[in-house]
């Protein structure tokens, strides 16, 4: 046995051990720029955690379009409940939804616009999906590299229809984009990707992913839906729409 000094030098050594984790960690927190030991950029965690405590949003590509479908619930009753849209356009074949933070998400919306104006008035043509959803992530991994700012706590999806084809990107906070097949974000994400691992086809109809999506949004909905708590958008040959009201209730009535 050890003598009881020696026990309580031991005992006293790995509580500052731990201490000092702690406190080194917290420090890393705090900066944005700086690496932590573990290689992260705290922040960035952060930030991705307000994007998995967000409402959730989908986004499916079939073989004639691409779905956005997102949860859109209000706080209290006396919100009106078409003032604040979660899915936007961007130009006419490209639109937009969000995971996470509302207020940094119009500024992204704002700054996608800008960005395809730019385009549009330089080369007198629409802006290809894929060099949006380069630009936009180029912006949000700026904010994670300088002084004086934070990083954006929103995920984006962005979809849109390039030399006839349908695409589906998504952005994170810390810059980083991929090309999905179909893909889910938000609150119960990991829930909502095992869902659409089981029913995504690459033949799928644009009217069958619009019904997956709402499913898929189902898996974590807490309380009933209405045509008033989601929002979709469909992008196809014809160019980006958000779904009405009236047209969301229509697919809902074929929701079991």
């Amino acid at each position: 046995m050890l003598p009881n000094f020696v026990e309580s030098f031991i005992v006293f050594s790995n509580l500052y051990c731990c201490k000092v984790i702690v406190m080194a960690s917290e420090r890393y927190s705090f900066s944005l720029t700086t690496f932590s030991p573990s290689g992260k950029l705290v922040q960035i965690e952060y930030a991705l955690a307000a994007v998995a405590a967000g409402a959730a949003s989908v986004g499916i590509k079939a073989s004639n379009g691409v779905v956005l479908a997102t949860e859109n619930k209000h706080k209290s009753i006396l919100y009106d409940e078409h003032s604040v849209k979660k899915v936007e356009m961007i130009t006419k074949h490209i639109g937009m939804v969000y995971s996470g933070m509302g207020p940094d998400y119009r500024l992204l919306v704002k700054q996608a616009r800008k960005i395809a104006q730019q385009y549009q008035l330089i080369y007198q043509e629409p802006i290809p999906t894929a060099q949006l959803v380069q630009r936009v992530a180029m912006l949000m991994q700026e904010y994670t590299q300088s002084g004086g700012v934070r990083p954006f706590g929103v995920s984006l999806l962005i979809c849109g229809w390039d030399n006839g084809k349908p695409c589906l990107y998504q952005c994170d906070p810390s810059g980083a984009y991929f090309a999905w097949k179909a893909t889910a974000m938000g609150k119960n994400f990991v829930n909502g990707k095992v869902f659409l691992e089981k029913r995504y086809s690459e033949d799928l109809e644009l009217d069958d992913a619009v019904h997956t999506a709402i499913l898929t949004l189902k898996e974590g909905f807490e309380g009933q839906m209405t045509s008033d708590n989601i929002e979709v958008g469909i992008c196809d040959a014809n160019g980006f729409r958000r779904l009405e009201p009236s047209n969301v209730k229509d697919y809902l009535a074929n929701i079991p």
